[in-house]
């Protein structure tokens, strides 16, 4: 399998490798499918790509550009809707939720609420 390496943090030169971390899921937790909610950047379509190929299923928002050419593509509520639709409609028994911030906390004690 090929290597993706992100970085996410520049200041530290950590890299991230996307490939190992799925595998890393699926061995640890049983983890089937495994969603990246993403802004849609043309110029970074052969990274879709690898990461498809890793077994991630992308969820792309449309991104918008601020008046400093910079692109925003929040996925925020895209995520809380995707859990809350698909726990409605009960197509998981369980949820790994990863982020980076605590934006998510109102999905997790709904989530953990109703098993």
């Amino acid at each position: 399998m090929e290597q993706i390496y992100i970085r996410v943090v520049e200041t530290l030169n950590w890299e991230f490798d996307y490939g190992r971390f799925r595998v890393w899921l699926k061995e640890k937790y049983g983890v089937g499918k495994a969603y990246l909610f993403l802004g849609l950047i043309p110029k970074y379509k052969d990274l879709y790509t690898k990461l498809q190929e890793c077994g991630y299923t992308l969820i792309f928002k449309e991104v918008i550009y601020d008046t400093n050419g910079k692109a925003k593509g929040n996925c925020d509520a895209d995520i809380v809707v995707h859990a809350m639709q698909n726990a409605y409609e009960n197509k998981f028994a369980k949820a790994i939720l990863i982020s980076s911030d605590g934006d998510y906390a109102p999905l997790v004690k709904f989530l953990k609420r109703e098993k």
